[in-house]
């Protein structure tokens, strides 16, 4: 019998996770495998002392993904992952087709295909979802998660509104596959999945293409840059709003500004930013 590790995040969400863990181990369970479940601690590695795993399936949300796959490719390990949604936005589940519903998500996992799927690497540092920097983009980390389990998504909105007394450009030296410049940026986002924060924001991202979309909105006067970043969302193409689609990128800044990865505190500048093609294998639903 294949042995598979289910890891949960009672943090996350509004707690529903806690008590469906027993449903979601029994249906992993029903499907063939022997199944140890464990709640997340974040100061541990799960993958010690856990050999020969044959599937992690977590639930959480885009950080607890985000550790699950580090942890993992600490150890060196490839092994097949499946998600459940169990946070607040849960972009990276969305982006691969989880359904919302936690017992539903427990019987794609073992009713759906394997899939290689891209990851993100900054300085080491592996993500899912997106890496930012700027306005807006340490929202997550700032939020109180008492605040994210209130009010859900209204409260990275309630919290990114305060940012707006932190705004200012962050002066860049931009390397791309194919360009090199300098922008003074309010803010840079790159997307390995599709959406932030359960917005959609990359027009053409995909975990499947082996390609970034990255979204800098230029700083100039406060209302200029702001509705520009208004028209963009809107559907339009504003000229203050530069989007690239790259394999990697390399950015240095004379300031060591703030950065995220999937929600968590990120790397520091200098940065090297690469898209690692189908370093993941991650269960998906089965093709309709």
């Amino acid at each position: 019998m294949e042995k598979a590790l289910f890891l949960y995040n009672g943090c996350s969400g509004k707690g529903r996770i806690d008590r469906e863990a027993g449903a979601i181990a029994g249906i992993l369970g029903a499907a063939g495998y022997r199944v140890e479940t464990l709640p997340v601690d974040f100061a541990s590695n799960p993958f010690d002392g856990r050999p020969g795993l044959a599937l992690v399936a977590v639930a959480g949300g885009d950080g607890t993904v985000n550790y699950v796959v580090n942890r993992m490719k600490e150890r060196g390990l490839d092994v097949p992952l499946g998600v459940i949604p169990a946070g607040t936005a849960n972009d990276f589940a969305g982006a691969i087709g989880m359904s919302h519903d936690p017992l539903e998500a427990a019987r794609q996992i073992v009713g759906g295909q394997l899939e290689r799927i891209d990851c993100g690497r900054v300085n080491g540092l592996h993500f899912v979802n997106i890496f930012s920097f700027g306005l807006f983009t340490t929202t997550s980390q700032r939020t109180p998660d008492e605040r994210k389990h209130r009010l859900g998504k209204l409260a990275y909105i309630l919290e990114g509104v305060k940012e707006l007394r932190r705004l200012h450009g962050v002066p860049l030296e931009v390397e791309t596959d194919r360009d090199r410049f300098r922008i003074d940026a309010l803010m840079m986002l790159v997307f390995n999945g599709e959406t932030a924060g359960g917005f959609r924001l990359a027009r053409r991202s995909s975990v499947r293409d082996g390609l970034f979309d990255c979204i800098l909105l230029e700083k100039r006067a406060f209302l200029r840059s702001v509705w520009a970043m208004a028209r963009y969302l809107l559907g339009g193409n504003p000229r203050l709003v530069r989007h690239l689609r790259t394999r990697s990128l390399g950015i240095v800044s004379p300031l060591d500004e703030l950065t995220d990865v999937d929600g968590q505190r990120g790397a520091r500048f200098p940065l090297r930013i690469e898209c690692l093609p189908g370093e993941l294998r991650v269960f998906c639903p089965p093709e309709k």
